[in-house]
C-alpha cells in the first residue's frame, strides 16, 4: 500500500506559447502605428532600458525587447490586455506585470529625462527658445495641468477624485520647455484639486521662491500672479496689456500642445487606464519620459484630435499685490 504513495507522478513539462518579435512582422509604418515609435526609435528604447529587464529564467523566459514593445502597444494603443497578451504570444495574466516592470525600469532614469535647467547656460538656452516663438521674454517654462481618468476609487477618499466634469481622475501638473519637452511633473494630486493648490505644494514652487532660476513661468488665470509665474491681464485695459495678453497665448500654448502631442502618442493618458492607482502613477512619468525621448529621437508626432485640447480653468484668480506690480512693470517696459 506504501508503494502507491511512494509513486511519483511525471511533472508536466511547461509549454510556452510561441513568441515572434514585433520587430520582424510589421513594415516601418505599420509598427509606428501600433507601438508609437519608429522600428529604429523602438531598438534605441531596447537599448536603453532593456539591461534592467533582463530575465530570471520565469515566465517563459521574456526577453527585454518584447517586455518594452508589450508595455508600448498597451499605453500606446491602450488596447485591453486580452488583446496584447494575444498578439504577443504572451499570457494576459502576464501583461500588468510586464507593464509595471517596464515603467520602474524607465522611471529610474528620471533625473535623466526630466529635469529644470541646472545652470544658468542651460536656462538662457530655454529662455530664448521661448523668446523664438513670438518675443516674449525671460520664461524659462508653461505651466498647467491636465486630468487623466482613472477608476473609481472605491471607500472615503472616493469623492476626492471626481473632478468639475464629475468623472474619477488624476490632476497632473506639467512643466514643459518651448521644444515640449516636460522638465517637471507632478502626478499624485487627486482629481478636485486645484491647479493652484497643486503648485502652491509642490517642491518646484520652493525652488522659484528660493531664487533657483532667473526666468519665470507662464501659467493661465487659474494661477495666482507672482514674479515668478504671469498669468494674463482678465482684464486688458490698454494696448500694451492687449500685446501682452497676445503673446502670453502664443507662448503659453507650449504647454497645451505638449498635452496634445503626449496625449495622442500614448492613446491611454486621453481614453484612461483600468490599471491600479499605485500603477496609474507610475505609468504617468514613465510616459512622460518616454515623450521626452521621442523628441530627442526625433520621433514623428501622431495627429492631435480636437477632445485632446486643453481646457482653461473656470475660476479665474484676480492678480493682486507684488505679482500684479511687477507684471504691470514688465508690460510698460517690453511691450
Amino acid at each position: 500500500m506504501d508503494e502507491i504513495f511512494d509513486c511519483e507522478q511525471p511533472r508536466r513539462k511547461k509549454s510556452y506559447r510561441a513568441r515572434v518579435s514585433p520587430l520582424e512582422m510589421y513594415s516601418d509604418a505599420e509598427f509606428r502605428r501600433k507601438y508609437r515609435f519608429s522600428q529604429e526609435g523602438a531598438i534605441k528604447l531596447i537599448d536603453l532600458f532593456g539591461a534592467q529587464l533582463k530575465s530570471d529564467g520565469r515566465g517563459g523566459k521574456l526577453s527585454p525587447d518584447l517586455q518594452i514593445l508589450t508595455a508600448l502597444r498597451c499605453w500606446g494603443r491602450n488596447e485591453v490586455h486580452d488583446d496584447s497578451a494575444d498578439l504577443q504570444g504572451i499570457r494576459q495574466q502576464s501583461i500588468t506585470n510586464v507593464c509595471r516592470r517596464v515603467a520602474l525600469s524607465i522611471v529610474e532614469k528620471r533625473q535623466m529625462y526630466i529635469r529644470m535647467p541646472a545652470n544658468l547656460d542651460e536656462e538662457v538656452q530655454k529662455i530664448n527658445m521661448f523668446s523664438d516663438i513670438c518675443g516674449f521674454k525671460s520664461v524659462v517654462g508653461c505651466i498647467d495641468c491636465t486630468h487623466i481618468r482613472i477608476p473609481r476609487v472605491p471607500g472615503n477618499e472616493g469623492h476626492y477624485y471626481i473632478n468639475r466634469k464629475n468623472f474619477p481622475s488624476l490632476n497632473v501638473q506639467v512643466v514643459c520647455d518651448a521644444s515640449l519637452k516636460i522638465m517637471d511633473i507632478v502626478a499624485r494630486w487627486y482629481g478636485s484639486a486645484h491647479d493652484s493648490r497643486i503648485f502652491n505644494e509642490s517642491a518646484l514652487k520652493l525652488k522659484f521662491e528660493g531664487g533657483q532660476f532667473h526666468g519665470r513661468l507662464l501659467g493661465d488665470s487659474g494661477y495666482a500672479c507672482t514674479p515668478y509665474l504671469f498669468t494674463p491681464v482678465l482684464r486688458p485695459s490698454s494696448r500694451k496689456e492687449v500685446r501682452y495678453n497676445a503673446k502670453h497665448a502664443r507662448t503659453r500654448n507650449s504647454v497645451e500642445r505638449c498635452f496634445g502631442v503626449l496625449k495622442s502618442r500614448f492613446r491611454c493618458l486621453q481614453t484612461g487606464f483600468r490599471n491600479s492607482l499605485e500603477n496609474i502613477k507610475l505609468y504617468i512619468v514613465a510616459l512622460a519620459i518616454l515623450h521626452n525621448i521621442a523628441i530627442i529621437f526625433n520621433e514623428e508626432e501622431f495627429p492631435v484630435e480636437e477632445e485632446v485640447v486643453e481646457e482653461q480653468e473656470l475660476q479665474p484668480i484676480q492678480a493682486v499685490g507684488r505679482g500684479a506690480a511687477v507684471r504691470a512693470a514688465f508690460i510698460e517696459e517690453n511691450f
